[in-house]
């Protein structure tokens, strides 16, 4: 595309802001809005949905689930075919596949294109621009999309139609769910037994399962800053999102299923908000128990 051409972003929140910051910064012209109204350099601010739609015809959406989108695009209702006609929807959060196939029908059917495009990765690599993104859709509008989502990401990948991009995602987070659960669970045994957690985030960092995930997450644990970069709250929606997939694919899922209950406890205890390596919480209220 002309990349003169408005692009619209809807949600502008803990991932989308620094997504529209380096897609603005990357010289596109961003028009955004968002829920809860913030400055974000670079990016013009609409009022209303409709506006960015009127001022762009290929619009970004990081929204926070189904509900958020139907709401947002007024889907079901009588305005959404007139929003969403010559434009492209491009949707880069996270949900079910099925309802990310059933969308791509409905702007499919008034006259819109529709493109997956999911990203891996927390606020940290957001902000640094190396989230990984999947896409899936249509030949055409991907390849037309791919150069507005490089900018936001260390590299991204094509995955066929859709929904294969975002079960790519999904596949992606079950790791991400069992890993930080696993340094989770490693780091509370070796605390325990009263050892030094400086000495085994350094064997960690300097060992051959080390990567940018564990680095952050072991950090987070050892000095017990929950600060959010994926709340317990999403990733508790992620882990059901691809529990599902999985029982309607007759999958067996045993590192996630208790994945699932760990971060359930997390939630009761009341650390919705906080990281996704607050789950040590859930640990640690077991062995309390006995």
């Amino acid at each position: 595309m002309d990349h003169s051409e408005n692009v619209g972003f809807l949600g502008l929140g803990i991932m989308g802001e620094p997504m529209a910051r380096n897609l603005a910064a990357a010289g596109v012209p961003v028009v955004g809005w968002s829920r809860t109204p913030r400055s974000v350099p670079g990016v013009s601010l609409a009022d209303r949905p409709a506006d960015v739609f009127a001022q762009a015809r290929i619009v970004l959406l990081m929204l926070s689930g189904s509900d958020a989108i139907d709401e947002v695009l007024g889907r079901g209702g009588p305005g959404f075919a007139e929003l969403v006609q010559e434009h492209t929807i491009v949707h880069m959060g996270t949900t079910a596949p099925e309802y990310s196939a059933a969308l791509r029908d409905d702007v499919v059917a008034a006259g819109g294109r529709y493109v997956e495009a999911p990203v891996s990765g927390s606020r940290t690599p957001a902000v640094a621009g190396e989230l990984v993104g999947m896409l899936a859709g249509d030949p055409d509008a991907v390849k037309e999309v791919r150069p507005l989502v490089a900018p936001m990401c260390r590299e991204v990948v094509e995955c066929g139609p859709v929904p294969q991009a975002l079960l790519m995602k999904l596949s992606v987070n079950l790791f991400l769910i069992s890993l930080v659960t696993g340094l989770a669970e490693a780091t509370h045994f070796a605390q325990r037994h009263g050892l030094d957690l400086d000495l085994l985030r350094g064997v960690l960092d300097a060992g051959p399962m080390a990567s940018g995930v564990s680095r952050v997450k072991v950090e987070k644990l050892v000095s017990r800053d929950f600060t959010v970069q994926a709340s317990i709250r999403d990733v508790l929606m992620n882990n059901q999102l691809i529990a599902d997939a999985a029982r309607s694919a007759g999958i067996a899922s045993p590192l996630l299923d208790e994945c699932h209950r760990l971060f359930g406890e997390a939630l009761a205890l009341g650390h919705g908000a906080e990281d996704m390596a607050a789950v040590v919480r859930a640990i640690e209220a077991r062995t309390d128990a006995g």
